[in-house]
């Protein structure tokens, strides 16, 4: 008994003697504090008390596209615990080949009666993609919150990543070094945040006299083994140094580069983006641009408690600060041999 209290305080981030007086049901603790505690006994798979069981909190679904790219995960414990604190359980749904599709999890959610949803990638930021189950949820006025950019069509409140200021530090790091022929590894075509690097970058080049052709600029899945393919045409265009849209295509550059009998960073430099888990222990260690994860988190779920309550909340989109971290992957451009 002892034990859960304390797990359960911890988790909620109160006192021992609040759980208890939640437990026992006693006065004196606010409906939210409630909410959390039972949720909290639910997330950490201990049984509530009989009177209690009855009781059931509401329910959010949380969709990820993947679990294999260690940004999702990430998302998916700082917006689960958020949810929690909130009095909220999360309902996880993960997109797998072969798998429950993303509209199919909606149909799920729904006929759980979900409060709301919130979206952490998925196909609301591809422009080629099927957006019928959105703007269900939309034409149902089920709140609904978007983490990271989405095309312009769906009015949902979204919290993003600043891919500007993103791909301007990158930019600004690996020119301050003498690079002049900077590859791009984005993702697909019709994906919104790697339309927004490329017009970053685009940008950024024509105000420093750089050189962006076509052949620095190329697109993949977001994968490891997609990134060490594309990462191919880069090289052969004579890239010294290449910015990737995430880490995945980060660790699949590197791995193209040695294959080519090349060193990162003495031939290459190559910059991430998200640093997710471990990219302060691959070899090298990677350069790479953070996002916020906590407070976008964070943010996403106070919009949707606040939607949930029947609150208005702006539709604009509500931007982060990303931050460069730089390590060992990133050098001065190699000198030009005569």
């Amino acid at each position: 008994m002892s034990r859960r209290l304390a797990d359960v305080a911890a988790k909620v981030g109160v006192s021992e003697a609040t759980v208890s007086r939640v437990l026992n049901g006693k006065p004196g603790v606010s409906q939210a504090t409630r909410d959390a505690v039972l949720t909290a006994l639910d997330v950490l798979g201990y049984e509530r008390p009989t009177k209690l069981r009855g009781d059931r909190n509401r329910l959010v679904g949380l969709v990820l596209p993947e679990l294999a790219n260690p940004i999702f995960p990430a998302f998916a414990e700082v917006v689960g615990g958020a949810l929690a604190q909130q009095g909220f359980t999360p309902v996880l749904c993960t997109r797998t080949a072969g798998g429950i599709s993303e509209a199919e999890y909606i149909d799920l959610l729904l006929g759980q009666q979900v409060s709301g949803v919130i979206f952490a990638g998925g196909f609301y930021a591809e422009r080629e993609a099927d957006h019928t189950h959105y703007e269900r949820l939309d034409a149902l006025n089920l709140p609904v919150v978007l983490i990271n950019a989405s095309i312009e069509t769906l009015d949902f409140p979204h919290v993003s990543c600043d891919d500007l200021v993103a791909t301007h530090q990158a930019l600004e790091h690996l020119v301050s070094m003498g690079h002049e022929r900077i590859g791009l590894l984005l993702g697909p075509e019709d994906h919104v945040p790697s339309e927004r690097k490329l017009a970053a970058a685009r940008g950024f080049a024509q105000r420093h006299g750089l050189d962006l052709p076509d052949p620095l600029v190329v697109h993949s899945q977001y994968s490891l083994e997609s990134g060490q393919a594309a990462t191919n045409r880069l090289l052969d265009a004579g890239a010294t140094a290449i910015l990737c849209a995430s880490d995945p295509l980060a660790l699949g550059a590197i791995r193209a580069v040695r294959r080519a009998g090349l060193e990162v960073p003495g031939d290459v430099s190559v910059v991430g983006y998200d640093d997710s888990a471990l990219m302060n222990s691959t070899d090298p260690a990677l350069t790479t641009v953070r996002q916020p994860i906590d407070a976008m988190g964070r943010a996403a779920v106070d919009l949707l408690a606040s939607m949930i309550a029947g609150a208005e909340v702006s539709r604009d989109e509500l931007l982060f600060e990303p931050e460069l971290v730089v390590r060992r992957s990133t050098a001065a451009a190699p000198r030009a041999t005569a």
